[in-house]
């Protein structure tokens, strides 16, 4: 009995390891930070419907700063040791530049209302990253000697909220490697680190990605969210699809009237039914096939405004 006990005891335990190594991960891609594209240069201008915006210029810097790819590649082997997934920055880049038949402007196909996609939406969306990785950096020179001080944020790719950071000052040395110098700086936190992303990652995994819905109604339709099916207001019905919908029926409606319905902190599931990864704009479209199936017949424009908010448009497509 002894011997098929510690036999028994010992499967268990082998399944829980196995179960353990086989523990979905968020996957990453590492970028440089706001404040160090301007600082050096690498900015371009992006006309936000009709608004200037300064954003960074990934393109430029990646094809132009080879410490930028060093630090890139560095961390990208840091976190591919322990196990964490990544995008390359240059690649990805590459990708979009090549898809120039993309379409930058959406328009409805009646009334002619136009939504833009900025540049870093784009990236974002291609890219498909969980988390974006933000790297700041400064080279010190005490004498003979060098060491960086830098600042490492993950900040959830959908919602833009920050989930983990490490930030400090490296021990002085002979070396004149920037890579070098930033792997001897971030060594000591990025156990606590990686901890940190994981506990988010689970956390999205039993309770959901964090995105945002944006309803509106066409100014030509005769649809608005007080008119009535089926004893139901419009605003109700959607409620209850999104509380069927929802993981553990976590959303929050922050405004709404008659014209206009804003759902913030919606958790949509990680992955589809057939183990596909789930995003805004397709948990959007079963939204919108729902609305536009019987009872209902009503029309919807889905829109993305970026990879963790979606527009819709009742009323027309």
């Amino acid at each position: 009995m002894k011997l098929k006990s510690f036999v028994l005891i010992s499967l268990l335990a082998i399944c829980s390891l196995s179960a353990m190594g086989q523990a979905k991960k968020p996957t990453l891609m590492v970028v440089p930070s706001d404040a160090w594209c301007k600082e050096h240069g690498y900015e371009q201008t992006f006309d936000n419907q009709g608004t200037s915006e300064q954003i960074p210029d990934y393109k430029a810097a990646v094809s132009a700063d080879k410490q930028l790819n060093a630090v890139i590649s560095m961390i990208n082997l840091l976190m591919a040791d322990r196990g964490f997934p990544l995008k390359d920055l240059q690649q990805n880049v590459k990708s979009i530049s090549n898809l120039s038949a993309e379409n930058r402007l959406i328009t409805s196909k009646r009334s002619g209302a136009a939504i833009t996609e900025s540049p870093l939406d784009r990236l974002r969306r291609t890219a498909k990253a969980d988390i974006i990785l933000e790297i700041d950096w400064t080279v010190n020179t005490t004498g003979p000697k060098n060491s960086v001080t830098y600042n490492l944020r993950a900040l959830d790719a959908y919602s833009n909220k920050q989930v983990a950071g490490a930030e400090g000052t490296g021990k002085g040395s002979f070396s004149t490697e920037l890579p070098v110098l930033l792997e001897e700086a971030v060594q000591d936190h990025m156990d606590s680190f990686i901890e940190r992303l994981q506990a988010h990652f689970d956390d999205m995994l039993t309770n959901g990605r964090e995105v945002v819905l944006d309803m509106r109604v066409f100014d030509t339709s005769n649809v608005d969210f007080e008119k009535e099916y089926g004893g139901y207001e419009l605003s109700e019905i959607i409620d209850n699809w999104l509380a069927d919908n929802c993981v553990n029926h976590r959303f929050s409606k922050s405004d709404a009237t008659e014209t206009m319905a804003l759902y913030e902190q919606v958790r949509i599931p990680l992955y589809k039914a057939n183990g596909m990864a789930q995003d805004t704009y397709g948990f959007a479209r079963d939204l919108a096939r729902f609305l536009g199936a019987a009872p209902y017949n009503i029309p919807v424009k889905t829109v993305n405004r970026g990879l963790g908010r979606c527009l819709l448009i009742l009323g027309e497509k």
